[in-house]
């Protein structure tokens, strides 16, 4: 009979466990519904860009608005009114990006202000850029209106079941008068129930 040490086994049994733990990596489609878990995804994204888009190019004041111009927009930041930390960025840039392709809109980048202001101000004073070729300080366009937004959630828990509902709130002023030209929401609810043993 042979007598195995105490390292010996406890390196066998923990090969034995890294063994069964490897992972599997695989590509899905960016566009189909992710139920992970009850935090705001990816399909909540996704849900939340498609309606305020939608609904506002199709919205009469706005179809005015884009009828024989294409007016000039930035978008605000969406604000996060969650308990989560969520990308609020990239709902913005998601946004921004549909309204862009589609044609209706043009804009102004104001997250990207200081970088174009070094910019100019390079081309104007270094010395380093032509005169003649340099872009003058004084020349770009003003935007026409704001795009901007709010994320908030309400969180619901009864014993092993929580319950999320979230509400996207959106806006579009006229930075001229002050109106407000158009306003939506999308509402999204989302439950999450766990076992005994939480499986």
């Amino acid at each position: 009979m042979t007598i195995t040490s105490p390292k010996i086994l406890l390196s066998l049994m923990l090969a034995l466990v890294l063994a069964g733990c490897q992972s599997k990596v695989e590509y899905r489609d960016a566009t189909e519904v992710e139920t992970v878990d009850i935090s705001f995804g990816s399909s909540d994204l996704q849900a939340v860009a498609s309606k305020m888009v939608d609904s506002m190019l199709t919205t009469p004041s706005v179809v005015r608005l884009t009828a024989n111009d294409r007016p000039i927009l930035f978008v605000d930041r969406v604000t996060n009114k969650t308990s989560e930390h969520i990308d609020t960025e990239s709902i913005t840039d998601t946004i921004s990006t549909r309204l862009l392709r589609s044609g209706e809109f043009r804009f102004i980048d104001m997250t990207r202000v200081d970088a174009v202001r070094k910019q100019l101000d390079y081309q104007n004073n270094s010395g380093m850029v032509d005169p003649a070729k340099a872009i003058q300080f004084g020349r770009q366009v003003g935007a026409q209106y704001m795009l901007y937004g709010n994320l908030s959630s309400i969180v619901k828990r009864d014993g092993s079941t929580q319950d999320v509902y979230y509400k996207m709130t959106m806006r579009l002023m006229d930075l001229e008068t002050g109106l407000i030209e158009w306003a939506d929401e999308k509402e999204l609810r989302k439950q999450q129930s766990r076992s005994f043993l939480g499986l």
